[in-house]
């Protein structure tokens, strides 16, 4: 399996807080991996890293190229999508106007990309019925599918999802693993960051934790059941 993404010796800084100490990590066409570990160790940032929001130190590889320090804008012209764990909707316009919005310039809906606004309703039949209303009045769970879906319409090859569970009732959490198979079975590649160890594993075709700024394992999500010593250490509250 080629390599999609190729992160080696990745380092990150805010401020004088070294955040990311040597990060060597990678993702093959269509793999879904899971990026675990507790908070603070540096997951985000590592997402922050790669879509260039913050200034890496080290190499960022995209389909064979090295995107580290280039501008956000323009790696995500080149096919990496990155769904943040804030919920980043436009409040004020309609959750059609939302997903519009994530279609990049001269793209058409419904033209040559892998998705268009009737997949996204199809997908989830609550964006349909709140289509023409204002992203503000939807649910927590509304948002999170919406900013998710925004991001797909921009056709990316690779999106990065960060927490798209937090917050959410089973059953939304359900719908939101629905949809991550969904965008795999398109042939895109997904990076997995996830709190909740259960969705991660039974979605997964691979797994990292990280811990300090590094990762300190890799493996499958069978190896990693079996691995009680690295959920204690590395996981588990």
């Amino acid at each position: 399996m080629s390599d999609m993404l190729q992160v080696t010796d990745l380092h990150a800084y805010y401020g004088k807080s070294h955040i990311l100490q040597g990060v060597n990590m990678h993702v093959g066409n269509g793999e879904i991996v899971a990026l675990l570990g507790r908070n603070g160790v540096g997951r985000s940032t590592l997402c922050k890293a790669i879509m260039g929001e913050v200034a890496p130190v080290g190499k960022v590889e995209f389909k064979g190229r090295d995107v580290a320090g280039m501008k956000p804008y323009e790696i995500a012209r080149l096919g990496i999508g990155y769904v943040p764990e804030n919920r980043d909707i436009f409040p004020g316009l309609t959750t059609r106007q939302n997903l519009m919005l994530g279609l990049k310039s001269g793209q058409r809906d419904g033209g040559d990309g892998r998705w268009s606004t009737e997949d996204m309703f199809e997908l989830f039949s609550n964006l349909r019925e709140r289509a023409d209303v204002e992203a503000s009045v939807l649910s927590g769970g509304e948002q999170q599918m919406l900013t998710m879906c925004r991001s797909l319409m921009g056709d990316p090859d690779f999106i990065m999802i960060d927490e798209p569970t937090e917050g959410l009732s089973p059953q939304m959490t359900t719908r939101v693993a629905e949809l991550l198979n969904a965008i795999s079975s398109r042939g895109i590649s997904i990076l997995l960051v996830e709190q909740k160890l259960a969705i991660a594993l039974d979605i997964a075709t691979r797994v990292y934790v990280m811990g300090h700024g590094s990762m300190v394992y890799e493996g499958t999500p069978a190896d990693l059941r079996q691995q009680d010593e690295v959920r204690k250490e590395w996981l588990e509250v």
